[in-house]
């Protein structure tokens, strides 16, 4: 089952070590203003010097246990932090913050009780304190593939725009039933009837084949339920604000099909499928092996494209 991999990253707690976030002071960029929202929300905000009120982004990370850089258990691609230093450079402040998983995992107090919901709590906090803050000429909003749904579901009418970057536009169960269909057909036909279940009872479901356990299994129904609760395409719909959708045709965990869906469901967003963009939003080759090593490797330059989208929007 080891194609299963990707899929697992959607996870809120998946086997950790505790030493993957204990950082060294040597890898934080050299001024970094540490800013903590609350207990749940801790974080790095980034102000581009000799620029006045510059507009500011905050970014939400992905599925699993991701902290402000955008790496977890599986990754370490610095992938958010390498967006946040090019956007500053570009005259753009960004704030970023760990996942609270991530904190709880840090202070060795892991919620299992933990849901979607909390990652909509924490962004709605966030935007409530920027929203006050008058360094900053505008505020946006980008969502990182399972932040790409945190994002919508955190937009009000002080946020003047927001990006999707490969963010899904079908609910997360069918999602993952279709991967499952492209790595192992059969199990996916397996997983769709346990998502149904657990969307239409209130009790756990028991009866969860021993492969989908770390997706479906009673531990994380919870969880998963709360997910499966939200439409992407109806609530981008629901946006009045810009909308940026942004993903790359080599993205092989949410393809280029889901960011249409989410187009189509809001005409009037901008939508940039972009060439060489993968998952973890760095630019790869047509080599899969390559491309794999982009996960793990800090080395891997952000796609440059990706960065001109972003500014062109926001500026």
């Amino acid at each position: 089952m080891k194609k299963l991999v990707l899929i697992l990253a959607f996870l809120p707690f998946l086997g950790f070590s505790q030493n993957l976030f204990n950082k060294g002071k040597q890898e934080v960029e050299k001024d970094p203003t540490e800013l903590n929202i609350n207990e749940n929300v801790q974080g790095t905000l980034w102000i581009p010097e000799g620029v006045s009120n510059p507009p500011l982004l905050i970014l939400l990370t992905g599925s699993g246990p991701n902290d402000r850089d955008g790496n977890s258990v599986m990754t370490k691609n610095d992938g958010h932090k390498q967006l946040a230093l090019a956007l500053k450079e570009q005259g753009i402040a960004t704030y970023r913050y760990d996942k609270r998983v991530v904190t709880q995992i840090k202070n060795k107090k892991v919620d299992p009780n933990t849901t979607f919901e909390d990652f909509i709590t924490d962004a709605r906090a966030v935007v409530a304190h920027f929203e006050k803050d008058n360094r900053f000429s505008k505020l946006y909003i980008a969502g990182h593939s399972q932040g790409s749904l945190v994002g919508m579901l955190a937009v009000n009418e002080n946020v003047d725009g927001f990006i999707s970057l490969a963010g899904a536009g079908e609910p997360i169960d069918n999602v993952i039933v279709s991967q499952i269909a492209a790595q192992s057909p059969g199990l996916d036909t397996i997983a769709r009837a346990t998502f149904d279940k657990m969307r239409n009872q209130k009790e756990v479901v028991e009866d969860v084949n021993p492969y989908l356990m770390q997706l479906q299994g009673p531990q994380i129904q919870p969880f998963m339920k709360s997910w499966m609760a939200y439409h992407p395409a109806v609530e981008i719909a629901k946006l009045k604000t810009p909308v940026l959708i942004i993903n790359g045709d080599r993205d092989f965990q949410v393809a280029v099909a889901q960011a249409n869906m989410l187009h189509e469901a809001l005409p009037s967003s901008q939508l940039e499928i972009i060439e060489g963009l993968n998952h973890v939003l760095k630019k790869v080759g047509k080599d899969d092996i390559e491309a794999a090593k982009s996960y793990t490797d800090v080395n891997f330059p952000i796609h440059p494209e990706l960065i001109e989208k972003m500014v062109a929007f926001m500026k």
